[in-house]
């Protein structure tokens, strides 16, 4: 029952023109922070740890954006997942960035794109796998039934999605090697095998190995990818940025705070439309208390 509603509501938003869907989203997101809930929780910890030296108004007003840009991402997705690509492309008015990366491709090198928690990550994705062949790491949903869906959407304009396990990490090691193009969340929390903890903002979060060991091994470059929401749902800005090689120098943890500063570089020209919501910061160094 709870997918047919789910897929009920994803038909049901894409058929609303993107300014709608956003106005929606955040007209519901003020709403949001107007009552208890978990997602303004977990929002207000995440803001409040990240952001001790602002104001409690500066901080307040990041957790009302943000809720907004939450749930603006959660109403789009019905027309990103169903609409077609050439529809979504001609969203994207303005991309920044580009050369550098097709200069990278041109060359026959290996890319590696971090696409954050940020923005509208679905048309990153999509736009990015029109550039050259390129294989998604993806963690597959808790609800089962939505697996085709989400890889049908994902993968509608060529790209190869494998699932976060030992078989999807050589599949992207693979893909390096011919010279293409991976794409992962560098901000999903690993499993605790899998990563390191690494200050974020100040925080110390479980933090992925991943990207530094695919660049190390590889000598992949590694390219920051969010695609930044319009205001009026007038589209989206792709911002395309080039990582410092030393992503994949000294130990895991060097590495890993490279990364999270990569990741915070872009966070920092949108906060707003980072998704706050999120609990970064659930899995905890040894000896410490529940973050949330």
């Amino acid at each position: 029952m709870r997918v047919i509603v789910f897929k009920l509501l994803l038909r049901l938003t894409s058929l609303l023109p993107l300014p709608v869907t956003h106005a929606l989203g955040a007209g519901l997101g003020s709403l949001f922070n107007r009552f208890n809930n978990q997602m303004r929780y977990v929002a207000r910890r995440n803001i409040d740890r990240c952001f001790p030296q602002w104001t409690p108004q500066q901080r307040s007003q990041l957790v009302r954006e943000s809720l907004q840009e939450t749930t603006k991402a959660a109403l789009e997705t019905g027309g990103l997942w169903l609409w077609p690509t050439e529809h979504i492309l001609a969203k994207i008015q303005k991309v920044s960035g580009l050369p550098l990366l097709e200069e990278v491709i041109a060359h026959g090198k290996g890319v590696i794109l971090a696409a954050p928690h940020l923005g509208a990550w679905e048309v990153a994705g999509l736009y990015c796998s029109l550039c050259g062949p390129m294989t998604t790491l993806y963690r597959p949903p808790r609800i089962q039934e939505l697996d085709s869906l989400i890889r049908a959407a994902r993968g509608r304009a060529g790209a190869t999605l494998v699932r976060t396990d030992a078989s999807g990490v050589r599949a992207l090691y693979k893909a390096l090697g011919r010279g293409e193009l991976v794409a992962i969340l560098p901000d999903q929390e690993p499993d605790r095998a899998s990563g390191v903890f690494a200050p974020f903002f100040g925080v110390q979060a479980n933090t992925m190995t991943l990207v530094s060991r695919l660049a190390a091994k590889s000598g992949a470059m590694v390219f920051m990818v969010y695609a930044e929401r319009l205001p009026k749902g007038e589209g989206y800005h792709l911002h395309i940025q080039k990582t410092d090689a030393a992503l994949a120098e000294g130990d895991e943890v060097q590495k890993a705070t490279r990364l999270n500063q990569a990741v915070e570089q872009c966070v920092l020209q949108q906060p707003a439309q980072y998704q706050w919501s999120y609990k970064r910061f659930k899995t905890r160094p040894e000896g410490e208390g529940k973050f949330y």
